[in-house]
């Protein structure tokens, strides 16, 4: 595979996200802006100006949160792609188009939701008991499958029936695809809905059956204190992406109104405290 500087990708994600998703309305408003406050169409404004964005119909959440979501899995596929000397195993990134009720019980560790569904729909005064808490809509999940004994003896084990006969990694003991990470993709953070991903987090933490996989979100919300309702505290998500991160440090550091401090501050803290990170940081983080 050719070459390709990191900046060069990183450049390539955000012309794919100025395309179609970072417009400037007919007053100039960035479309992942607040229009009512001023701090956020400031910030917006500065990073939209640095990736070069322009004029643009603004598209409908749903739609906007689609196209995100692809930009992400293109980036993070396309960096990973050249990873594979850190990680040796083949690794499915990919966008989760249906948001199936129970899309987390096609991975390992979640495959036993699907009865315990089964269980609360047959026995209805029992779902009361059961709840269904465990239901999350995954954005982007990446996955590994399980491999055969001649793969997994490449390195000089020799395998037989006895033993290693519970683990997952091997396709004689299971046949379910691995969740290894699942990213939520937020184009922006509102009030109304900035705990999704965290309840999410949650969700899958005390869900699973078997290893964590890594929980992560990729924002491209301007104003730090959005970015904070997710990005500080720790025990559930991994870590906060942001979209454009430099520009974002830019944008705030070019504040000049009575709150300018306050919000440099905090960023500084989510980044400093190694909660917000930007885009180019997350295929390496996968790698982990």
């Amino acid at each position: 595979m050719k070459s390709e500087p990191i900046k060069d990708l990183r450049a390539a994600f955000h012309t794919e996200i100025c395309q179609r998703l970072l417009t400037l309305n007919s007053t100039g408003i960035p479309s992942n802006a607040d229009g009512g406050q001023d701090t956020s169409v400031a910030i917006a404004k500065h990073i939209a100006s640095a990736l070069g964005a322009s004029r643009g119909k603004k598209l409908a959440p749903q739609t906007a949160g689609a196209v995100f979501e692809g930009a992400v899995t293109n980036f993070t596929k396309n960096v990973f792609s050249r990873l594979g000397h850190l990680r040796p195993a083949d690794l499915d990134i990919k966008a989760i188009s249906a948001r199936k009720q129970l899309v987390i019980g096609g991975y390992e560790q979640y495959s036993h939701l699907i009865e315990v569904q089964k269980i609360a729909k047959e026995h209805p005064e029992l779902a009361v008991f059961i709840g269904n808490d465990y239901t999350v809509a995954s954005d982007v999940v990446v996955s590994r499958i399980p491999l055969p004994d001649r793969e997994l003896e490449k390195g000089g084990l020799t395998l037989d029936n006895q033993f290693a006969r519970h683990t997952p990694l091997r396709e004689q003991n299971n046949q379910t695809p691995i969740m290894h990470a699942t990213i939520s993709c937020k184009w922006t953070i509102r009030s109304d809905r900035a705990q999704n991903s965290r309840f999410e987090a949650l969700n899958l933490l005390r869900s699973r059956k078997g290893r964590v996989p890594h929980i992560v979100v990729v924002t491209g919300e301007p104003t730090p204190t959005r970015l904070a309702s997710l990005a500080l505290g720790t025990g559930d998500i991994d870590c906060v992406y942001h979209f454009a991160l430099n520009e974002l440090i830019d944008a705030v550091d070019a504040l000049t109104s009575k709150n300018a401090g306050q919000n440099k501050k905090l960023l500084s803290n989510m980044v400093e405290g190694n909660r917000l990170r930007d885009i180019s940081d997350l295929p390496f983080d996968l790698a982990l």
